[in-house]
């Protein structure tokens, strides 16, 4: 039996949307790999080397698409994936895929051939 996703078409337009801009891209795989704890907002700005008025528009692009999560510690301002809506369109996207199978095969690794002939048949 398929799993249906809980998410809504809107709620995946939504994300789908703030994901699809490079800054904002390259600040949620940031997070995302920085697990539960986040990471602070000077942080966030210094690595990926953003003013703090630029950051903050990136970041609440992602805050509205519920796809992170701020915390307010002392006077620092931490954000954090939220998992839950990460899971919700990971189910949204592969749902119904493949006939039903979620999980699909590997591609098998190609090997390239390098040749040192000359074929008069390809182009350069």
């Amino acid at each position: 039996m398929l799993k249906s996703s809980n998410m809504k078409s809107a709620q995946a337009v939504r994300a789908l949307g703030a994901l699809a801009q490079d800054t904002r891209l390259a600040i949620y795989r940031m997070l995302v790999q920085q697990g539960p704890e986040g990471l602070a907002a000077g942080a966030i700005a210094a690595r990926l080397d953003l003013p703090a008025p630029t950051l903050s528009f990136h970041l609440k692009e992602l805050a509205n698409a519920a796809l992170i999560e701020p915390r307010q510690q002392g006077r620092f301002v931490y954000y954090s994936t939220n998992y839950k809506q990460m899971n919700g369109l990971l189910d949204f996207l592969s749902e119904n895929c493949c006939q039903g199978a979620c999980a699909a095969p590997p591609a098998p690794a190609r090997k390239l051939k390098r040749s040192t002939r000359f074929d008069s048949r390809r182009r350069p």
